[in-house]
C-alpha cells in the first residue's frame, strides 16, 4: 500500500495549475514530505531527495542510491548516498548536482521552492543561487496538501487502525500499578504488529497518567486517576492523531462522568456545524464556550488541527489562525477538561474528514472512560 501515480499525477496537476497562476515554469522541492506529496517517493528518513516539476507537467525525481519503482515521475536521476555503507553528509548537495544538468538550460526563469527547508548548498550545487526570480512557494504547497486524495486517506485509515488496536489493548493492561514505560512498549508493539512493518515516525506524545499529556515516565498509575492517550502512529508518511482517556480503575467519580459527558456534546456540535465554508474559529469559539461550563476543570489549549504528511496542517481550529473548512480536509477535534478535581483530567480526540456538505467521521471506535 501507498500513493498511487495516478493520485500523485492528480497532484501534480494542482500544484502546476497554482505554478501557472504565480507564473513559474518550474518547481523545485526538498522537504521530503513534498517529494512524496508530488512523487509517491517516500525517501528513508537520514536521505537526501529532490523532485522538479516544470511548466509543461514533467516530473523529474532525484533518488538515493537506486531507481525506485511505481513513482510518478517522468525521469527519475540516483546518487551515491552512502560509500561502502556509510551515509554522507552533504547527499542534498550532491543530489542537486544531478538536478543542475535538468536545469542549466534557460535557468533566467521563475522557479519556485520550498524555502523554509531547501539549503544555500542545495541552492548553489542546482545552480539556482544567481537566480532573481526565485519565489518561495511552499505557502502553496502547504495549502494544496490540505486536500486529501483517495490514495492519501487510506493511507491515514490504516495508521487509524493502529490507534484503535492500541486502545484495545490499552483497557485489556491498564488499572492501578502499571508502570507508564510498559503501556508505552505494549502499545508500540501493537501498533506495528497492526501496521505489518515498522512506523514512520513517532507514536504521539502523550502517554502520561493523573497528566495533561507527556512522554512516559517513571511513574506507576495509581486508583482514580485519569490515564490519558493521545497517540499518532505515522504509516508509510502519513499521520493519525487521536486521543482516549481510561479510568485507572474503571471507577470515574461523579465530576469525572460530569466531564466526559460535556466533552462528548463537543463531537455533537462539530457533526452538526463544520461543512466547507464555515470558519474554525468560529468552532473553536462555540466548543471554549460551551466546555466553559464546567467549573472545576479549564479548557486551555487549541480545540483541534489538520493532520496528513504533518502531525499539525490547516485547517487550525484555534483562535490564532482564521481558517475555513475545505472540502477534502482531515482534521482533528480534542477537548479536555484539566484539574485537580478530575485527578487530573480528560482529553478526546476524533479525527474528521470534510465532506460536500457535513464531515466523516473517522475514529468510530469506543470513547468509553471504562
Amino acid at each position: 500500500m501507498g500513493l498511487t501515480v495516478d493520485g500523485c499525477r492528480q497532484r501534480q496537476q494542482r500544484v502546476l495549475h497554482s505554478m501557472q497562476e504565480k507564473n513559474l515554469e518550474r518547481l523545485v522541492v526538498s522537504r521530503p514530505e513534498h517529494v512524496q506529496y508530488l512523487s509517491g517517493f517516500r525517501p528513508h528518513h537520514l536521505m537526501a531527495s529532490l523532485a522538479c516539476l516544470d511548466v509543461a507537467g514533467r516530473l523529474t525525481l532525484i533518488a538515493p542510491n537506486r531507481v525506485p519503482e511505481n513513482v510518478a515521475a517522468d525521469e527519475i536521476l540516483t546518487y551515491e548516498a552512502q560509500w561502502h555503507s556509510t551515509l554522507r553528509p552533504e547527499q542534498q548537495q550532491v543530489a542537486a548536482e544531478q538536478l543542475h544538468s535538468v536545469l542549466k538550460a534557460g535557468q533566467d526563469v521563475r522557479v519556485g521552492v520550498d524555502g523554509a527547508h531547501i539549503g544555500l548548498d542545495t541552492l548553489k550545487a542546482a545552480g539556482l543561487e544567481s537566480l532573481r526570480k526565485a519565489m518561495d512557494f511552499e505557502p502553496e504547497l502547504w495549502q494544496l496538501r490540505r486536500r486529501k486524495d483517495p490514495d492519501e486517506l487510506a493511507l491515514m485509515k490504516k495508521a487509524i487502525a493502529c490507534t484503535e488496536a492500541m486502545y484495545v489493548r490499552a483497557r485489556e493492561i491498564i488499572e492501578p500499578g502499571i508502570h507508564e514505560l510498559d503501556v508505552f512498549n505494549e502499545l508500540q508493539a501493537v501498533a506495528v504488529s497492526t501496521a505489518g512493518e515498522p512506523l514512520s515516525a513517532l507514536l504521539g506524545n502523550d502517554f502520561q497518567c493523573n497528566s495533561r499529556g507527556g512522554p512516559p515516565r517513571d511513574s506507576r498509575a495509581e486508583a482514580g486517576q485519569l490515564y490519558i492517550l493521545d497517540l499518532g502512529p505515522c504509516y508509510r508518511g502519513y499521520f493519525a492523531d487521536n486521543c482516549r482517556t481510561i479510568s485507572v480503575d474503571r471507577q470515574p467519580t461523579q465530576q469525572q462522568l460530569q466531564a466526559w459527558t460535556l466533552i462528548q456534546e463537543v463531537f455533537g456540535l462539530i457533526e452538526r456545524e463544520v461543512k466547507p465554508g464555515v470558519q474554525a474559529k468560529r468552532i473553536f469559539e462555540a466548543v471554549d464556550r460551551l466546555l466553559g461550563e464546567f467549573q472545576q476543570g479549564v479548557f486551555p489549549h487549541h480545540l483541534g488541527h489538520g493532520v496528513g504528511l504533518y502531525p499539525h496542517e490547516a485547517p487550525h481550529l484555534n483562535p490564532y489562525w482564521d481558517d475555513v473548512f475545505e472540502e477534502g480536509d482531515v482534521f482533528t477535534v480534542e477537548p479536555g477538561l484539566y484539574g485537580d478535581e478530575l485527578a487530573h483530567g480528560m482529553r478526546l480526540e476524533n479525527n474528521y474528514r470534510v465532506t460536500a456538505d457535513s464531515v466523516e467521521l473517522l475514529t468510530p471506535f469506543s470513547l468509553e472512560l471504562v
